[in-house]
């Protein structure tokens, strides 16, 4: 089908792939944990527009550029690095805040520093998503990864190659959407436990901070 080969192969591996946790997911069932399912959709958009210009930069050729051009890889790599960085330290200083105070309404002010606001006021729509937006883009592994994985489906012969591109990504972005559903409602379920225990959210709070520090570590150490 339009030059793809062994397609339902591919898209079991591609949900092998979306399950495995990384920076922009977790990111999107935080946002959904602290401020409700409108706010995490508005995340995962920004995950999957940053997907798609993955996608449409690895069949454009760019990840021969990252694979020839080390200082372009280098740039890019250490600006996500240090990005995931970032995000963390201001998931950790929330944590510390909540674990510190007691009223509940300044517990959730000092929460939403981990998604960019500085009191309870929701965030405006487009910051969330331009967040998602940079932590996905800012990842040149990932463009690597599209091109080794998907040529693998990829028919050799077949005269429109970008068809057959076009054809991974749909499915690849449609069983990632309906991953990220699942982690939005999981993130307003969260939501309602995390009100009643305070505590509790302090630590899931700094160990997904811990974990964005561990990718930016893999990000920071990695080669092209």
């Amino acid at each position: 089908m339009l030059g793809v080969q062994n397609l339902l192969t591919y898209a079991l591996g591609a949900l092998l792939i979306i399950l495995l946790p990384g920076p922009s997911s977790l990111f999107t069932l935080s946002v959904a944990a602290r401020l409700g399912v409108r706010a995490g959709y508005r995340a995962a958009a920004g995950m999957f527009l940053g997907e798609t210009l993955l996608m449409v930069a690895t069949a454009a050729g760019l990840a021969s550029l990252l694979q020839a051009n080390e200082l372009v890889f280098a740039v890019v790599k250490y600006a996500g690095a240090g990005y995931l960085t970032w995000i963390a330290v201001g998931m950790i200083r929330a944590a510390w805040a909540m674990w510190r105070r007691r009223d509940d309404d300044t517990a959730k002010a000092a929460t939403a520093t981990a998604t960019g606001t500085a009191d309870a006021t929701p965030p405006p729509n487009g910051r969330l998503f331009r967040r998602s937006l940079v932590i996905t883009v800012l990842n040149p592994k990932a463009i690597l990864f599209f091109l080794s994985f998907f040529v693998q489906f990829v028919d050799p012969g077949y005269a429109y190659p970008g068809l057959s591109f076009a054809l991974l990504a749909v499915v690849y972005q449609a069983i990632s959407i309906a991953y990220v559903t699942v982690l939005i409602f999981s993130g307003t379920y969260l939501a309602s436990q995390f009100r009643r225990r305070r505590k509790l959210s302090a630590g899931l709070t700094t160990g997904a901070g811990a974990l964005f520090l561990g990718f930016a570590a893999k990000l920071a150490t990695t080669g092209n």
